[in-house]
């Protein structure tokens, strides 16, 4: 099976205001090497806002385009620390990105599926390359180059919820829910752009919460504590 998984930059910086959270990341990649353990092909894509968050400045008058592009750069730190985490572990990683950073590996749809094939985890960096995209189209895309079984999307909370639960203690969450509710609902757990490839392509999403132990291995194997969007 070849999961494509999504790390949030809320899971990343966890309860820290900035950065990294060198105690939690350590925990995500030992998760991350439990799913290894199951011979599961694996991709990631990590967010980028714990470090540059490309809307609060343009509130603040920096041109979308740049800010958009400052934001893509901003992910590159977060992919390239990952990298050298599952090192310490003893797992093999290679870091692609879509432009010419020399420490970096050129990506390459064909080359990645050779590394995923070969047991190697392959981190996908800069999402799409364009401004006015974000990393849940850029995780989509990959998935659908990558030929991934699954995508699942690994955040802060349990569910899919129709408001914020962390402010809404009514919240209702969703077990379940078609890819068109997203989109009517206007659901705020990926961008509508991403939500509309994926319907598109009839990829299966699952959303859990990363700090729960084994909630991304029980979504793998299709046990409870997650949504999935089909």
């Amino acid at each position: 099976m070849r999961i494509l998984l999504k790390i949030s930059w809320e899971a990343l910086k966890w309860e820290k205001l900035f950065w990294v959270d060198p105690k939690f990341v350590t925990d995500v990649v030992s998760k991350i090497k439990e799913i290894k353990e199951k011979n599961i092909e694996l991709a990631i894509v990590v967010g980028g806002w714990n470090i540059y968050r490309w809307s609060d400045l343009i509130k603040n008058w920096v041109d979308a385009s740049d800010s958009h592009n400052l934001s893509m750069l901003s992910t590159v730190f977060n992919w390239v620390i990952l990298k050298n985490f599952l090192e310490q572990v003893w797992l093999k990683a290679v870091v692609m990105d879509p432009n010419w950073i020399n420490f970096i590996e050129k990506y390459n749809k064909n080359k990645a599926r050779e590394y995923l094939d070969d047991d190697i985890i392959v981190i996908c960096t800069w999402w799409t390359w364009n401004p006015y995209f974000t990393t849940d189209t850029g995780w989509v895309l990959r998935s659908l180059e990558l030929k991934c079984d699954m995508m699942i999307k690994a955040t802060k909370v349990d569910w899919i919820y129709d408001k914020d639960p962390i402010v809404n203690s009514d919240a209702k969450f969703y077990e379940t829910i078609s890819y068109d509710e997203v989109i009517r609902k206007n659901l705020k757990i990926m961008d509508q752009t991403a939500v509309s490839l994926a319907k598109e392509s009839n990829q299966i999403l699952k959303v859990v919460n990363m700090s729960k132990d084994w909630a991304i291995l029980k979504a793998i194997e299709w046990k409870k504590e997650w949504t999935t969007i089909s």
